[in-house]
């Protein structure tokens, strides 16, 4: 009876299941997320955390105790270079789980595992941007929430102005373009009065008139 055994063997022996952890934990570290079982991910979370926090000591021990579980140097370069600058400063759970339902085939609950700093939807903004200054009756407090207001009205201000001065730069153009509009139908008619001006000079009839006298005489 396995009464208060917490341990998960997952169907496998113990060959089979270091193996098979190992590859997952080396996906993972390469691929940042990966998408498995949630009886899996469980196992994996309790190996590959272990592995990331050895990895904020980069020496030469740790990296061949990481070498013995991983067993594959891209993945050990990969943790040792890029994962342990990115976890500096987190003291634990690296990972997060995050559950999609049940697959078709078995019914088996499915999952997503990912590295907790590399998902950027999820990251929340630094400290330093958002004013979480807490209200309180007290009159010294009150000078911060205001100096800290000031700065989002001034920049208010200025982006106002800018939408102003581009609106009046447009007006100023359309006018433009309809004073053009304007003046180029007047332009049509002088040279039509032009045309008729000119078409009056061309009588070639008193010479036929001439010759009809003559034939007369």
């Amino acid at each position: 009876m396995r009464h208060g055994k917490k341990f998960n063997h997952l169907g496998r022996k113990t060959a089979h299941r270091k193996a098979m952890l190992s590859n997952m934990a080396n996906s993972l570290i390469l691929h940042k997320r990966i998408k498995t079982t949630v009886a899996k991910a469980k196992a994996l979370r309790v190996y590959v955390e272990p592995l990331i926090t050895k990895s904020k000591d980069d020496s030469t021990h740790s990296r061949r105790v990481v070498f013995s579980y991983l067993k594959d140097k891209y993945a050990v370069t990969e943790l040792f270079r890029e994962v342990s600058t990115k976890v500096a400063d987190r003291p634990g759970g690296y990972t997060r789980i995050i559950k999609l339902g049940n697959r078709l085939g078995d019914n088996a609950d499915m999952c997503y595992i990912e590295l907790v700093d590399y998902n950027e939807n999820l990251i929340k903004e630094p400290k330093g941007k958002a004013s979480t200054a807490k209200r309180s009756r007290r009159g010294g407090k009150k000078t911060t929430t205001a100096a800290s207001t000031t700065p989002v009205e001034t920049k208010e201000e200025t982006v106002v102005e800018e939408v102003k001065t581009e609106v009046e730069t447009k007006a100023k153009e359309e006018v433009k373009v309809e004073a053009k509009t304007e003046t180029k139908p007047e332009a049509k008619p002088k040279v039509k009065a032009k045309v008729e001006a000119k078409a009056p000079k061309k009588e070639p009839k008193p010479k036929k008139e001439k010759k009809e006298d003559k034939s007369e005489e």
